[in-house]
């Protein structure tokens, strides 16, 4: 309890830069938060690392500072913010309460996502076969994730009025949030044999179904965009009806209806 209150305090303090601009609290201050809940794993245990374990930390800083500078970059340096005006709150119509509560609740799940490497060295477990492959695991969703990211910028640059349809976006319309999704499957993966209490299931499974569906509310949120943006576009259509919207090869090709995915 004591380190995950340490950590909880870390990202707090992480993302707290989304008082200055609310979505911020989701966005570059969750990045930010990864970061620094890796760093801190790194200097808590200190005296019990080892390569396994050092290795899934700094999986963590490079996650979250790639996170953080690629959306700062787009936040603040691209028309991003621009088309996004009218689709996610406007930091003064928020008061504090609410902004107080995503703050908490995000830094929270923020801890739950990284429990299982917390677990790991909190449980003296080391390096084994469970630990590397959910670092190749969460090696590969960086890989896809930062991908698609740069195969979006490109694809934009060239052509701004169109959607995009090349490189990672011809398997799913979601290539970036998938990546996401399997980052963090890695890092679940990671603890399956350290989870030796109820209350670690629970942290672990919380952490990794929270992200799933924040990213299909993202993929959701997404999906709406680009029909109001394209919908007249027989070419996105065709597009729609025969890429996945999510995941690659799997037969789920819009989640606009479900009202519930709200992220």
């Amino acid at each position: 309890m004591k380190y995950f209150l340490i950590l909880l305090v870390l990202a707090l303090i992480a993302s707290s830069c989304g008082f200055y601009k609310y979505v911020w609290f989701i966005s570059i201050g969750y990045g930010a938060a990864v970061a620094l809940i890796g760093a801190g794993l790194l200097v808590l245990f200190s005296g019990n690392l080892t390569a396994g374990t050092v290795l899934q930390c700094v999986l963590f800083i490079a996650y979250g500072c790639r996170l953080s500078g690629y959306l700062a970059y787009r936040d603040l340096k691209t028309a991003y913010h621009r088309r996004m005006k009218g689709e996610v709150k406007e930091n003064n119509s928020v008061s504090f309460a609410a902004k107080t509560g995503i703050w908490v609740s995000a830094a929270i799940l923020y801890v739950l996502e990284t429990s299982p490497v917390l677990f790991r060295l909190s449980g003296n477990k080391g390096t084994d076969a469970f630990c590397i492959a959910g670092f190749v695991i969460s090696v590969i969703g960086l890989l896809l994730e930062s991908t698609a990211d740069l195969q979006k910028n490109r694809a934009k640059k060239k052509n701004p009025g169109r959607f995009v349809d090349t490189g990672l976006f011809r398997l799913v319309r979601c290539p970036n949030y998938f990546g996401e999704m399997v980052f963090w499957t890695g890092v679940f993966i990671s603890g399956l044999n350290v989870y030796h209490t109820a209350g670690m299931w629970i942290c672990a499974v919380l952490g990794y179904a929270g992200i799933i569906y924040v990213m299909f509310g993202g993929a959701r949120r997404l999906e709406i965009r680009q029909d109001k943006n394209y919908g007249s576009d027989p070419e996105y259509q065709k597009y729609k009806k025969r890429t996945p919207i999510m995941i690659p090869f799997v037969p789920i090709y819009s989640v606009k209806e479900h009202k519930w995915l709200v992220a």
